[in-house]
């Protein structure tokens, strides 16, 4: 199973990036997701959350700005990101609960994808 992220990038402060989080490989099923990012210096942080039902939670730093989605036949979770502020600035990383076919029985764990970066100019 592999997770892929894109969709960084420079951007004015202001503006908007769509990342997205492609899950690969012999996969079963998908449960959870979430972005989280990683700013220079500092530790990672959670941005979102989404379950496979679609309820979706929020950082308090992203609310109003940040939407997270899914469409589930592309194995896809993308971020809508308005607005963005120079304090966005960070690597963003996708985690997913993924069940795969391992072997003679299903297993369970957990995804990270790649980083990919955001970097807001003021």
């Amino acid at each position: 199973v592999q997770l892929q992220a894109s969709g960084g990038g420079l951007v004015q402060a202001g503006g908007s990036l769509r990342l997205s989080c492609a899950a690969s490989g012999s996969i079963f099923s998908i449960d959870g997701m979430g972005w989280y990012r990683q700013a220079p210096g500092k530790e990672r942080e959670l941005v979102g959350t989404i379950t496979s039902g679609g309820r979706r939670n929020y950082a308090d730093s992203v609310k109003g700005r940040f939407t997270i989605s899914r469409d589930g036949a592309k194995k896809t979770m993308y971020l809508q990101m308005n607005n963005l502020k120079p304090e966005d600035t960070a690597a963003y990383y996708c985690n997913a609960r993924v069940t795969y076919y391992g072997g003679s029985y299903p297993a369970t764990d957990d995804f990270w994808g790649q980083g990919t970066q955001v970097t807001v100019s003021s």
